[in-house]
C-alpha cells in the first residue's frame, strides 16, 4: 500500500472533498480504501462498482483498434459506409457562426478523427448558436445518463453542422458517442457484445459493462453533487439508477460502470501488450493532435499548455510527467499510466467541482 496516496485521500475525506475513495498505485493492484460510501454511510469496499463515465473512452478506443488490427475497418476509412447519417456534412463557416452559415465538408469523417475528438462534433465552450442548439437537442454533455436511444441521439446530432472541418479542430466528448455506435455497426452486433468480446472477456473484467446485474447491485455506490452550501446531494442512489435493471433503450453511445480491480486489469493488459500491437499502443499514449487544432476555444483555458490527446486519453507533453497518459470521469474518477508502467487509479462518486479538481491535481503530483 502506498502511504503517501493513502494520506492524501484521508486528508481529502477529512476536508470534505468526498465521502470516500478507492484507489491503487503501482505496477500491481494494491487497493487503498478510505472513508465511506456516502455521508454517514457504511465503510467503502474495495470491490465497489462505480460509474466511470469518460474513463470509458479508452476502453472503446481499444475495442476499435482491435477491429482495425482484424481488418474490419482502417483508421483513415470514412465512417460513412457504416454511418450514412454522417455523409455529406455541412461545416460552420466559423465556430460561432449562425447555423445556416455553412460550407461543405472538405473530407469525410474518419475513424481517426473520431478517436482523436476531431470529427467536428463535441463540447462547445464559447457562447454560440451551435452551443445553444446542442443544449436544445439534449446533446450538451452532462453527468446525467444519456436520455435518448442511440439512433435518436445520432439523428439529432447529425442534423447539426460541424464546428470545424474534420481533422482541422478539436472538440471533446461527442465523438466517443459516435464511436460507440460505430463499433456496433462495424462488428454487426451490439456494442455491449463488441466490448465483451474484444476487451472485457479477454482481460477478465466481470464487473464492467453498461448494466449492473441485479445480484451485484448492492455494490454500486451512490453518486453525489456538492450543493452551494457544501453538502452532498445524492443524484444517483446506491444500488439503483440508470445502470441497473434492463436497458431502457439502445445504449451504444453510453458509458460504463467498473471496479478498481477490473480497470487495473484492463490497463495492465493494455500496456503489457495483451490487447493491441505496440504500434496501436503508441497511438493511444502519444499526442495525435496538430498544434493548429489546439485553439483557445477548443476546450477549457490552459488545457493544451502541457497536454495532448492520443486515442481515448490525454497525454502529458511537457514537464516531469512527460509521457504519462490518462483521463478522468465526471463523477470524480481518474487514472494515469506512467512510462515505467506505474498505474494509478482513483474512484470516487462526487461530481467534478473545484474541490474534486484540486484532488485530481494532488493525485497527479503523488509521484513527484
Amino acid at each position: 500500500m502506498d502511504v503517501a496516496l493513502e494520506h492524501l485521500l484521508a486528508r481529502h475525506v477529512a476536508e470534505g472533498t468526498m465521502p470516500g475513495a478507492v484507489a491503487s498505485i503501482g505496477r500491481e493492484l494494491s487497493p487503498i480504501v478510505v472513508g465511506a460510501a456516502g455521508p454517514d454511510g457504511a465503510p467503502l469496499r474495495s470491490d465497489a462498482i462505480v460509474r466511470i463515465q469518460s474513463m470509458t473512452k479508452i476502453v472503446a478506443a481499444v475495442a476499435a483498434l482491435r477491429l482495425v488490427e482484424q481488418g474490419a475497418i482502417a483508421l483513415d476509412d470514412p465512417v460513412d459506409p457504416w454511418m450514412p447519417e454522417l455523409a455529406d456534412r455541412r461545416v460552420l463557416a466559423d465556430p460561432r457562426a449562425p447555423l445556416d452559415d455553412t460550407v461543405a465538408a472538405a473530407r469525410p469523417i474518419t475513424l481517426r478523427h473520431v478517436l482523436t475528438n476531431q470529427s467536428g462534433y463535441g463540447i462547445i465552450v464559447a457562447d454560440s448558436p451551435l452551443q445553444v442548439a446542442l443544449g436544445d437537442a439534449g446533446l450538451d454533455p452532462a453527468n446525467e445518463p444519456v436520455d435518448l436511444p442511440a439512433q435518436e441521439w445520432l439523428d439529432a446530432l447529425s442534423a447539426l453542422p460541424l464546428a470545424h472541418q474534420p481533422g482541422e479542430g478539436w472538440r471533446y466528448h461527442l465523438s466517443f458517442g459516435l464511436l460507440g455506435i460505430l463499433l456496433s455497426r462495424v462488428a454487426e452486433t451490439s456494442t455491449r457484445e463488441v466490448l465483451r468480446r474484444e476487451v472485457l472477456d479477454p482481460v477478465g473484467m466481470p464487473d464492467t459493462g453498461f448494466r449492473v446485474p441485479d445480484a451485484e447491485a448492492h455494490r454500486l455506490l451512490p453518486a453525489f453533487r456538492r450543493t452551494e452550501e457544501g453538502f452532498f446531494a445524492e443524484v444517483e442512489p446506491a444500488g439503483g439508477g440508470f445502470h441497473t435493471g434492463p436497458a431502457p433503450f439502445d445504449e451504444s453511445h453510453s458509458e460504463l460502470v467498473s471496479t478498481l480491480a477490473d480497470y487495473h486489469a484492463f490497463l495492465r493488459a493494455l500496456i503489457d501488450g495483451e490487447l493491441v500491437s505496440p504500434a496501436s499502443l503508441e497511438l493511444i499514449r502519444t499526442d495525435q493532435v496538430d498544434a493548429a487544432a489546439k485553439t483557445d476555444d477548443s476546450f477549457f483555458p490552459g488545457f493544451w499548455s502541457s497536454t495532448g490527446w492520443g486515442f481515448g486519453a490525454s497525454v502529458v507533453t511537457e514537464g516531469p510527467h512527460r509521457g504519462r497518459f490518462g483521463w478522468s470521469g465526471g463523477y470524480g474518477t481518474d487514472f494515469f499510466v506512467d512510462p515505467d508502467g506505474t498505474i494509478c487509479i482513483l474512484l470516487t462518486q462526487v461530481e467534478m467541482d473545484a474541490r474534486i479538481l484540486a484532488l485530481l491535481g494532488d493525485l497527479q503530483a503523488v509521484r513527484d
